[in-house]
């Protein structure tokens, strides 16, 4: 499956292009503070409607009075070592999982924002973006995705941080300090796979959060990897002689990671979370640490490459398209199928 991205200017929206929400819209807020003004902002067109003016009057007199209003939630940034272009922001509470999700996941599609972090408001949404990616916060860019040969081509929006949208989000994010931010896309023809490890890492996470498991954070392949070759080359600097297999197999299970076939296996991602005392006996101990491994697989896949990763323990999610597919390839082999949950 070939992807194709507009990597040298992101997609430009147009105002009257973004259609007002059909539900009363959030409350009016300025999005800058009085010290970085910003003259230039245009804010969309919203159709005519007699009782739009009259909300909005209100809810600017309700914002000068100091009224608290429901779910509103503000956070302004304005520390001196953010770059100029993001600091003095005020950011609202979806805004700021928005940047979450996208910072930890490096990709998130803004189809997943919209359904699970502002509830299926997606013109709210689109104004957010659009707002951020002016500020230098977010980039935002098109893939190109054929479905089978011939098919129809689909095109999906994705969102990825800038490195100043990364300096943003460490500061408001509230996230542990060891959880590491990503920003910009690294593997082109990978985003489409990489945009679906969100969608798996939410219904992991609510599996996790159902037993009991708290304080998630996330290591994608990438910080895995670094770990596991870190590791290696440590081993080998301290005894060039060593066997490489052995070396490689004592690293994973240094790093709690699955030796199948001589090689390390590294998940898409994993969660690791704490889980709290089950009995008297561990009073004192404070809290037990869990991980789960999550592989996000696609249609491509070949059937040895499924039987490797389900041998590996992960969690394997696939969409209910790749799902499909990847059950033609397997369907002799039915314990494989089973292992293989629908995104």
């Amino acid at each position: 499956m070939r992807l194709s991205i507009p990597y040298n200017a992101p997609r430009r929206r147009i105002d009257a292009s973004i259609s007002p929400p059909l539900e009363p819209s959030p409350v009016e807020r300025r999005r800058e503070s009085p010290a970085v003004p910003d003259k230039d902002r245009q804010r969309p067109a919203a159709r005519s409607r007699p009782d739009r003016t009259v909300r909005q009057q209100r809810n600017r007199e309700a914002r000068t009075s100091g009224i608290p209003h429901g779910q509103l939630v503000e956070r302004r940034i304005t520390r001196h070592d953010l770059p100029q272009k993001t600091a003095g922001l005020s950011l609202h509470d979806e805004e700021i999982k928005a940047l979450r999700a996208i910072g930890t996941f490096r990709l998130v599609t803004t189809r997943d924002l919209a359904d699970t972090v502002y509830g299926g408001r997606r013109s709210q949404l689109q104004r957010d973006l659009k707002f951020l990616e002016e500020k230098g916060v977010v980039e935002i860019n098109s893939v190109s995705r054929r479905k089978g040969r011939g098919g129809k081509v689909d095109r999906i929006e994705v969102v990825t941080l800038t490195e100043p949208g990364g300096e943003l989000v460490r500061q408001v994010s509230g996230l542990p300090e060891d959880q590491k931010l990503y920003s910009g896309i690294v593997k082109p023809r990978e985003v489409e796979h990489d945009a679906q490890i969100y969608r798996a890492w939410l219904k992991e996470a609510s599996r996790i959060e159902q037993k009991g498991g708290t304080n998630l954070r996330v290591q994608l392949d990438f910080e895995l990897k670094s770990k596991v070759q870190k590791a290696i080359h440590a081993e080998r600097k301290a005894d060039p002689k060593r066997d490489v297999t052995e070396i490689r197999e004592q690293v994973a299970k240094q790093l709690e990671l699955p030796f199948v076939d001589r090689k390390i296996r590294i998940p898409d991602a994993r969660i690791d979370y704490d889980l709290p005392r089950s009995n008297e006996r561990n009073i004192g101990q404070g809290s037990r640490t869990g991980h789960e491994d999550i592989e996000v697989l696609t249609a491509k896949y070949q059937p040895s490459y499924l039987r490797a990763k389900a041998q590996a323990g992960f969690r394997v999610y696939a969409s209910s398209s790749a799902r499909a597919t990847l059950t033609a390839k397997i369907e002799d082999d039915h314990h494989l199928i089973e292992d293989i949950l629908e995104l």
